[in-house]
Protein backbone atom coordinates (compact mmCIF):
# COMPACT_ATOMS: atom_id res chain seq x y z
CA UNK A 1 0.00 0.00 0.00
CA UNK A 2 2.80 2.40 0.90
CA UNK A 3 4.56 1.61 -2.40
CA UNK A 4 1.36 2.30 -4.36
CA UNK A 5 0.91 5.64 -2.59
CA UNK A 6 4.52 6.68 -3.28
CA UNK A 7 4.22 5.64 -6.93
CA UNK A 8 1.02 7.68 -7.38
CA UNK A 9 2.53 10.68 -5.59
CA UNK A 10 5.65 10.54 -7.76
CA UNK A 11 3.52 10.31 -10.90
CA UNK A 12 1.45 13.31 -9.87
CA UNK A 13 4.52 15.45 -9.14
CA UNK A 14 6.07 14.37 -12.44
CA UNK A 15 3.01 15.51 -14.38
CA UNK A 16 2.82 18.80 -12.47
CA UNK A 17 6.52 19.45 -13.07
CA UNK A 18 6.12 18.82 -16.81
CA UNK A 19 3.15 21.19 -17.22
CA UNK A 20 4.23 24.27 -19.11
CA UNK A 21 1.01 26.27 -19.27
CA UNK A 22 0.46 29.43 -17.31
CA UNK A 23 -1.41 28.47 -14.12
CA UNK A 24 -3.19 31.83 -14.17
CA UNK A 25 -6.17 31.96 -16.49
CA UNK A 26 -9.15 34.20 -16.92
CA UNK A 27 -12.61 33.94 -18.43
CA UNK A 28 -13.10 35.94 -21.64
CA UNK A 29 -16.74 36.87 -22.23
CA UNK A 30 -18.12 36.46 -25.74
CA UNK A 31 -17.86 39.48 -27.99
CA UNK A 32 -18.31 40.59 -31.60
CA UNK A 33 -15.23 41.70 -33.54
CA UNK A 34 -15.91 45.18 -34.84
CA UNK A 35 -13.62 44.73 -37.85
CA UNK A 36 -15.40 41.62 -39.20
CA UNK A 37 -18.68 41.33 -37.29
CA UNK A 38 -17.66 37.80 -36.25
CA UNK A 39 -18.91 36.60 -32.87
CA UNK A 40 -16.22 35.04 -30.65
CA UNK A 41 -17.53 32.44 -28.19
CA UNK A 42 -16.75 32.88 -24.47
CA UNK A 43 -13.60 30.99 -23.44
CA UNK A 44 -10.80 30.71 -20.91
CA UNK A 45 -7.38 32.10 -21.75
CA UNK A 46 -4.06 32.43 -19.98
CA UNK A 47 -3.36 35.80 -18.41
CA UNK A 48 -1.09 38.06 -20.41
CA UNK A 49 2.65 38.02 -19.77
CA UNK A 50 5.77 38.73 -21.83
CA UNK A 51 6.08 35.30 -23.49
CA UNK A 52 3.96 32.81 -25.38
CA UNK A 53 5.80 29.76 -23.97
CA UNK A 54 3.05 29.13 -21.42
CA UNK A 55 -0.06 29.95 -23.48
CA UNK A 56 -2.73 27.37 -24.27
CA UNK A 57 -2.26 27.98 -28.01
CA UNK A 58 1.51 27.32 -28.04
CA UNK A 59 2.93 23.89 -28.92
CA UNK A 60 3.22 21.46 -27.15
CA UNK A 61 0.81 22.92 -24.54
CA UNK A 62 -2.90 22.22 -24.47
CA UNK A 63 -5.96 24.00 -23.13
CA UNK A 64 -6.92 22.36 -19.83
CA UNK A 65 -10.56 23.43 -20.28
CA UNK A 66 -11.10 22.09 -23.82
CA UNK A 67 -8.24 19.62 -24.30
CA UNK A 68 -7.33 21.38 -27.60
CA UNK A 69 -3.62 21.15 -28.43
CA UNK A 70 -1.54 24.27 -29.06
CA UNK A 71 -0.62 25.16 -32.65
CA UNK A 72 1.59 28.28 -32.49
CA UNK A 73 5.40 28.20 -32.45
CA UNK A 74 7.17 29.26 -29.26
CA UNK A 75 8.90 32.64 -29.16
CA UNK A 76 12.53 32.41 -30.28
CA UNK A 77 12.01 28.94 -31.82
CA UNK A 78 12.97 28.05 -35.38
CA UNK A 79 9.24 27.75 -36.16
CA UNK A 80 8.73 31.40 -35.24
CA UNK A 81 11.06 32.40 -38.08
CA UNK A 82 8.45 31.35 -40.66
CA UNK A 83 5.93 34.03 -39.70
CA UNK A 84 5.32 36.68 -42.32
CA UNK A 85 7.36 34.96 -45.04
CA UNK A 86 7.60 37.31 -47.98
CA UNK A 87 6.01 40.20 -46.08
CA UNK A 88 7.60 43.43 -44.88
CA UNK A 89 8.12 43.21 -41.12
CA UNK A 90 7.40 46.46 -39.27
CA UNK A 91 8.52 47.37 -35.75
CA UNK A 92 6.12 49.21 -33.45
CA UNK A 93 6.94 51.96 -30.97
CA UNK A 94 7.23 49.42 -28.12
CA UNK A 95 9.44 47.01 -30.07
CA UNK A 96 6.77 44.52 -31.21
CA UNK A 97 7.09 43.26 -34.77
CA UNK A 98 4.19 42.75 -37.17
CA UNK A 99 3.23 42.48 -40.81
CA UNK A 100 -0.01 43.14 -42.68
CA UNK A 101 -1.82 39.93 -43.62
CA UNK A 102 -3.87 39.35 -46.79
CA UNK A 103 -6.91 41.03 -45.16
CA UNK A 104 -4.88 44.15 -44.31
CA UNK A 105 -4.80 43.42 -40.57
CA UNK A 106 -1.72 43.60 -38.38
CA UNK A 107 -0.37 40.16 -37.52
CA UNK A 108 2.18 40.16 -34.72
CA UNK A 109 5.33 38.09 -35.15
CA UNK A 110 6.55 35.92 -32.25
CA UNK A 111 9.89 37.00 -30.83
CA UNK A 112 12.83 35.45 -32.64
Amino acid sequence: MKTLFLTLAFGLFSVIGYAQTNPNSRYQQGYTKKSTGTYVQPHYKTTTNKTNHDNYSTTPNSNSYTGQKGYKAKDYSSGANNYGSGKTIHTGSKGGQYYYNSKGNKTYVPKR
